[in-house]
């Protein structure tokens, strides 16, 4: 009688805790747009979500202890004139969110420590270059204030924000129909995108040359999505002919996509599966729109390379998830993942936890991770350099650096942004003629009350 060996592994048994009552967001009210995104983004300072708003589109944005009922009239990111589809935060800079429109627009803001006190209506800078609406931006991992963002008129452009221009476009002869995902490599020097032809694409931008591509990496006609895993591989989730469910793994060998290495059928929901993966522990999350569920694999280097652990369920279907950078974990509590997720009406963190007797860091589950400092400037990266993240120990948990400026050069943003008082220091023309107006009529004011005075005391002497 053979008896199956179990594949030892110390992430057999994650599991997931979802937060207590008290440490949820409650009372926000998410966007009902159909779209293929998160509509979450976190990071250790802040959680930023996409909300309903009438007459354009705007996102709300809370500091991570602000838990509890949001107050309706909490003040929001409302500068887009259409929904939001897309926000990300800058992975340099825990202060600076980008957001992407129907408004065919791409905006940066800078939120200031503590959140917000006011509505924001005014960018640090607007990005403009789309014809149709923005559903994807993501920020280059290791240089500094690089941003790509994707719309549906087929283009991708990378920006520097530095500047606000546009410094690369891929136009529609790279992607001849809708794109459903981009993502960047560990060190930003290639990006991996799915296409609406059925195409996944290994594109370097800089020489807007396609590497590699594979055709039908899943049969279905329903999107697909494709993130970098580890050892250059490529993971993508998709739909078989039979509308079930798929998540593949493909190599990379001699600048081409082979075969999949592991092809699962998971389940015959209709939802797009969001894949999350972290490169310290090799995990995949597979997180779908309008599931309950969160199902996490293990990519190994040997066969069949793609280990299925657990699944963590809960009642409600989720509108979209946010994944917290391992920065913002609590390492104490041998925390490796935290998920955001997004219901109807509340906002629900989810712990990803590795069960452990000890209280002592644990090495093995903490590697050196990304920190929040670039590795290259913008024109480092675009002369042709290439860099990994800086890493961090994370052994004497994470403190957050202090909040740093984003310089926008504002000699080449001319006509992009409305410069406040309160942004440049100095007051502008218009503030100083309103001071003008104001002074002439107290002026007037205290001419009049003298005049009276003046009656008066004539009358208490004539008495």
């Amino acid at each position: 009688m053979s008896r199956q060996v179990v594949r030892s592994s110390k992430f057999r048994h994650v599991f997931g805790q979802p937060a207590k009552a008290d440490q949820c967001y409650e009372d926000v009210r998410v966007s009902q747009t159909t779209w293929d995104s998160g509509f979450c983004a976190v990071n250790p300072k802040f959680v930023a979500l996409i909300c309903e708003a009438s007459g354009g589109g705007a996102f709300l944005v809370l500091p991570l202890g602000k838990t509890g009922r949001v107050d309706k009239n909490v003040p929001t990111v409302c500068g887009h004139t259409a929904p939001v589809l897309d926000i990300a935060w800058c992975p340099h800079n825990d202060n600076v969110i980008a957001s992407g429109s129907e408004d065919c627009t791409v905006m940066v803001w800078e939120i200031p420590d503590g959140g917000l006190t006011l509505p924001l209506r005014e960018p640090v800078i607007t990005l403009e270059g789309h014809t149709k609406r923005v559903g994807i931006v993501t920020w280059h991992p290791t240089a500094q204030n690089v941003l790509l963002s994707a719309g549906c008129d087929n283009v991708i452009l990378v920006w520097d924000v530095g500047t606000g221009a546009a410094v690369l476009t891929l136009g529609p002869d790279v992607h001849p129909d809708t794109i459903y995902s981009v993502d960047w490599s560990r060190d930003g020097a290639l990006i991996c995108t799915s296409c609406r032809d059925k195409r996944v694409r290994i594109i370097e931008p800089r020489k807007g040359t396609i590497v590699a591509e594979k055709d039908r990496p899943h049969e279905g006609t329903r999107p697909v999505r494709a993130v970098f895993v580890s050892d250059g591989k490529i993971l993508t989730t998709g739909f078989s002919r039979m509308s079930e469910r798929q998540v593949a793994l493909l190599p990379m060998h001699k600048k081409r996509l082979e075969e999949p290495l592991s092809l699962q059928e998971l389940d015959t929901s209709s939802g797009v599966l969001l894949p999350f993966f972290d490169p310290d522990t090799n995990i995949v999350y597979l997180c779908g729109k309008g599931d309950s569920s969160i199902r996490y694999f293990e990519i190994t280097s040997e066969a069949p390379f793609l280990h299925y652990l657990s699944m963590f369920s809960s009642k409600e279907s989720q509108r979209g998830m946010g994944y917290m950078p391992k920065r913002g974990l609590e390492v104490n509590k041998c925390e490796i993942a935290r998920f955001y997720k997004l219901h109807e009406r509340r906002c629900e963190p989810i712990a990803m936890t590795v069960p452990r007797k000890s209280d002592l860091f644990q090495e093995d589950l903490y590697p050196p991770t990304a920190g929040p400092d670039p590795a290259l400037t913008a024109e480092e990266w675009l002369g042709g350099q290439d860099a990994g993240p800086i890493l961090i120990s994370l052994k004497d948990g994470y403190v957050p650096p202090k909040s740093r400026e984003l310089r926008v050069n504002r000699g080449l943003d001319t006509g992009r942004r409305k410069t406040t008082p309160e942004a440049s220091g100095t007051p502008s023309s218009d503030a100083v003629s309103r001071l003008e107006e104001e002074m002439k009529k107290l002026q007037t004011t205290v001419q009049e009350l003298q005049k009276r005075l003046d009656r008066l005391e004539e009358t208490v002497q004539a008495k």
